[in-house]
């Protein structure tokens, strides 16, 4: 037959599967957003970064070819007394600063630039540079005139077309940082959004696997206490069962071996009434009878220590004070007896279970402790019964894996009154035992 897995085992396991499943989750899904804000932040400063020194490539640019027209306006004015050739130098260091310009601009431009507008600008400014270089051509030939002529007619107008051009680009290199910034928005508002779903499974996740956890453990907790239950009457059955069993035992002891144990005597009695005194015969039946005497004093003292028929006729007061002056003689042990409160008038079902209680502790005492004094007080007051057995020995050892079942019988017995039992440690030391009884489990007569 197969065998059933425990509740608690599958409930663990299938707790433990939802935990490795959430944090599988976690762990994949931080991962991911961490590597698309990594790309992200990436993305936007290189972005940013290149559109930055691509704009400030295209000013100085854009600010090489203003000092160009401004030359250019200074070569066409009639009152400079300059030749048009003083002014190659200055051209000179323009181009090359442009072309470092252009150059830089290149390696930085965005992506979105397409091989035409390069070769276009490219283009345009070797144009240019041709054209600046015809003009120079023609002033030191002599051909002033000329050059003004070629100025005024290509080269300002291939200079505000590169102007035009370079502005073009300024404004397309804006516009790209404005799509950039749109597209980085969009990703962070996915991102945003991505983040509210994963929120929103793992607190159902969350809400389902404490669901799955508060129903396993109402399971858990009800079978704890049916099994409690069962087992606290399976205790209960078991000590009705030990008194009722150990009742049947002293009866028999008492009625049926302590009827022939009397009987022997009484026929050895009479047998050496017949025996002619000074006869050896009768002194052997003298020993026997005293031999049959002392058997039936252990068969009565075992028959109460086993069930003391004195609880029924005396009451617990006068079982108590037997039962005390027993322990001394077998055990060797000193017990102080105090009783407070009116006299312990209780029925014999309470009366049984406190004189258990009594009887396991003393014998703990008498096994356990290592003491030779034990105090037993007794308190019957406001229909409240407390009984206390204190030793100054070596106490109970709360680490131990394992307690006796007498401890547990003790427990059991407090429970079935309605009372309760603590163990307590004394300042001196030791063991204090301590039942309570309330009101409901005495019966006053």
């Amino acid at each position: 037959m197969a065998r059933r897995p425990a509740p608690g085992r599958a409930a663990t396991t299938g707790l433990l599967l939802g935990l490795f499943i959430t944090l599988a989750a976690v762990v994949a899904y931080s991962w991911y957003i961490t590597r698309q804000i990594s790309g992200l932040r990436r993305l936007q400063t290189e972005l940013a970064d290149r559109s930055r020194k691509d704009s400030l490539q295209l000013i100085r640019i854009q600010s090489d070819l203003h000092s160009l027209g401004l030359a250019m306006r200074d070569m066409l004015d009639g009152d400079q007394p300059y030749p048009l050739t003083a002014w190659s130098a200055q051209f000179e260091r323009i181009r090359l600063d442009l072309e470092d310009a252009v150059r830089r601009e290149e390696e930085v431009a965005l992506a979105g630039r397409t091989a035409d507008q390069r070769r276009y600008l490219g283009n345009s400014f070797a144009q240019f540079w041709d054209a600046v270089d015809h003009i120079f051509a023609l002033a030191q030939s002599g051909q002033e005139d000329e050059a003004r002529v070629q100025i005024r007619l290509s080269l300002q107008a291939r200079q505000a077309a590169l102007t035009t051009t370079v502005a073009r680009l300024l404004i397309g290199n804006n516009e790209s940082e404005e799509q950039t910034a749109q597209r980085v928005e969009e990703i962070y508002e996915q991102v945003q959004w991505q983040v509210y779903w994963f929120l929103t499974a793992t607190l159902v996740a969350i809400v389902v696997t404490s669901a799955y956890l508060i129903r396993s453990n109402r399971r858990l907790f009800a079978e704890l206490a049916s099994l409690s239950e069962q087992r606290h009457e399976l205790a209960q059955k078991l000590i009705a069962t030990r008194e009722s069993t150990l009742r049947h035992i002293s009866r028999e002891l008492h009625d049926e071996f302590g009827q022939i144990l009397t009987a022997i005597g009484s026929m050895l009695g009479r047998t050496g009434t017949r025996v002619p005194e000074g006869s050896p015969l009768r002194a052997e039946l003298r020993e026997i009878g005293e031999i049959a005497q002392t058997a039936l004093d252990k068969v009565r003292t075992l028959s109460q220590m086993l069930h003391p028929s004195i609880l029924e006729e005396a009451g617990l007061e006068s079982t108590i004070d037997w039962y005390l002056s027993t322990v001394e003689r077998q055990f060797g042990i000193a017990v102080s007896y105090e009783q407070n409160g009116p006299a312990l008038l209780v029925d014999g079902t309470t009366s049984i279970h406190v004189y258990r209680v009594l009887q396991e502790a003393l014998s703990n005492v008498a096994r356990h402790s290592g003491a030779a004094r034990a105090w037993v007080r007794v308190r019957c007051a406001d229909g409240l019964l407390e009984m206390d057995v204190e030793d100054h020995g070596r106490g109970i050892d709360a680490s131990a894996p394992r307690r006796g079942l007498g401890i547990v019988a003790m427990r059991e017995r407090a429970e079935m009154l309605g009372g309760s039992i603590d163990f307590l440690r004394p300042p001196e030391g030791g063991t204090l035992v301590r039942l309570r009884v309330p009101r409901e489990a005495l019966e006053v007569a």
